[in-house]
C-alpha cells in the first residue's frame, strides 16, 4: 500500500510541478497587461472551471499536464478586436520572454524550495567529486580467501611509514584528482612501485612518497564468479563523504552551491540524451539497463513509490527536485514547441528589426509559425518518439535503485 501511495504522492507532485510552471506563465502575463483567457490543469473534458475576472481556471480530466492560454501568443490566434491591442505577439520584447521565462523559472523556483527542506531535514548529497579520507591505516594482506576477503596480516604499513595519518584528506594521486573511494582504489590498483599521494591535513596540504605492495586480490566477473589478480595495495581503509548537513545559517550557501551543481549536472544531462537512445534500445532489446539512462514520468513515479515504501523520502524529493531542474532547462531548448523557441523567435524579431532600422529599412511583421511547422512537427515527433523509447524502457526494463 505505501508503494502505491508513493507513486500517487510522486505523480500529483509533477502535475503540481507542472502547474506550478503554467502559473510562472499566467502571473508574469497578467503582470505585463497580457490577458490570460484560460489556465487549466490537465487536458480534455472539462470537470469543473470557474471565472474569475477575465480568466477561465478550471481542471480537466486527463491528469496529464496543463495550460495557460494567453491571447495572441502567435499571429494565427484568433482575437477578439477588443484583444488585439494586448496580444502577446505584438508586445514588447522584454515582456514576451519574461513571460515565457516564467514557467521554467518557477521550476527552478520550487526546487530550489525543496532543496532548503531536503538540506534542514536530511542534509545534501555531494555532487561530483566525493572528499575522500583516511580511517585505518594497517599491513597489506599478501592475498584473499575464497570469498575475497583479505586474509590476516603483520608487518608495517607502507602508507604509515610514508607518513599519512589517520583522517587526512586523500586529494590526488600522482597529481591526478581524486573523485571518491572508487576512484582511488583504482588509481592505487593499478600502479605499481610507488606513488605520490597529495593529502590534505587541517589547513596544511602535503605530498607524501608512497610505496605499493603487489598483492592477489579477487574481482568478479561478468558471471558473477572470482578471479584473482595482481593489483597493488599501500593498507589503508578508507572514508567518502557522501552527504553534507546544514543548519538555519549555513543552508542558504549549501543551496545555492547545491543549486549550481545541479544545472551544472542538468546541463551535462540534456547534452547527453541523443548518446542515450542507443543505451535505450539495448535495455528495450533484453540488455542491461544503464541506470544513467533516462526515465519517464512512470519511471519517476515508480522510483518515487519505491523510494517512499522505504521511507526514504529525502531520495523522494531529490527525485522530484531533479525532475523539475530537468523540466526547467528542457523548456528553454530553443525550439517549437518549447518556452525556448518561442523565447528564440522573440529575439530574432528584435534583433532582425534593429539591423533593418541600421540600414534605413522598416521594421516587417512578426514571423510566420507556418513556416516553421514543419520543423515544429519534427522537434515534436522525435520528442514523441523518445518518450515511447523511455517508457518501454521503463516498463519491461526498470532502473533498479534499491
Amino acid at each position: 500500500m505505501s508503494f502505491v501511495l508513493g507513486v500517487v504522492a510522486f505523480a500529483l507532485a509533477l502535475l503540481i510541478s507542472i502547474a506550478w510552471h503554467e502559473c510562472g506563465h499566467m502571473w508574469a502575463a497578467q503582470a505585463t497587461g497580457m490577458k490570460v483567457r484560460r489556465y487549466f490543469v490537465g487536458f480534455g473534458p472539462t470537470l469543473w472551471s470557474t471565472r474569475r475576472g477575465e480568466t477561465e481556471y478550471g481542471i480537466k480530466a486527463i491528469p496529464l499536464g496543463g495550460f495557460c492560454d494567453i491571447a495572441g501568443m502567435t499571429p494565427h490566434d484568433e482575437l477578439a478586436e477588443e484583444d488585439r491591442d494586448r496580444a502577446m505577439y505584438r508586445q514588447a520584447t522584454w515582456k514576451r520572454l519574461t513571460v515565457l521565462f516564467a514557467g521554467p523559472a518557477q521550476n527552478f523556483v520550487f526546487a530550489f524550495v525543496l532543496v532548503i527542506g531536503v538540506a534542514l531535514v536530511w542534509g545534501l548529497p555531494i555532487l561530483g567529486d566525493k572528499p575522500v579520507y583516511a580511517t585505518e591505516i594497517g599491513c597489506v594482506a599478501p592475498t584473499t580467501n575464497a570469498k575475497g576477503r583479505p586474509v590476516d596480516c603483520t608487518g608495517p604499513a607502507p602508507a604509515a611509514a610514508a607518513g599519512l595519518r589517520s583522517g587526512d584528506r586523500i586529494l590526488a594521486v600522482n597529481g591526478h584528482s581524486v573523485t571518491g573511494s572508487p576512484d582511488l582504489v583504482k588509481k592505487v590498483q593499478a600502479t605499481t612501485g610507488e606513488l605520490r599521494l597529495t593529502v590534505q591535513r587541517g589547513e596544511d596540504t602535503r605530498d607524501l612518497t608512497v610505496p605499493v605492495t603487489r598483492v592477489q586480490r579477487m574481482t568478479q566477473n561478468p558471471d558473477e564468479t572470482l578471479s584473482p589478480v595482481t593489483v597493488g595495495a599501500i593498507g589503508v581503509s578508507l572514508h567518502q563523504d557522501t552527504v553534507r548537513d546544514y543548519d538555519a545559517l549555513t543552508v542558504w550557501g549549501g543551496a545555492v552551491s547545491f543549486t549550481g551543481d545541479m544545472f551544472a549536472e542538468t546541463w551535462k544531462a540534456l547534452i547527453s540524451l541523443p548518446s542515450k537512445v542507443g543505451k535505450l534500445w539495448t535495455a528495450v532489446t533484453g540488455g542491461e539497463r544503464d541506470p544513467d539512462t533516462p526515465v519517464s514520468v512512470y519511471g519517476a513515479s515508480v522510483l518515487g513509490g519505491e523510494a517512499a515504501e522505504r521511507g526514504y523520502w529525502d531520495v523522494f524529493f531529490l527525485l522530484l527536485i531533479s525532475v523539475n531542474f530537468f523540466l526547467g532547462a528542457f523548456n528553454l531548448v530553443p525550439l517549437l514547441p518549447l518556452d525556448g523557441g518561442h523565447m528564440a523567435i522573440a529575439l530574432y524579431e528584435r534583433c532582425r528589426d534593429v539591423v533593418r532600422r541600421r540600414f534605413g529599412k522598416a521594421a516587417v511583421g512578426p514571423v510566420d509559425y507556418y513556416r516553421l511547422l514543419p520543423l515544429t512537427y519534427g522537434v515534436v515527433a522525435v520528442m514523441a518518439a523518445f518518450m515511447v523509447l523511455t517508457l518501454t524502457a521503463d516498463i519491461i526494463n526498470p532502473i533498479k535503485v534499491f
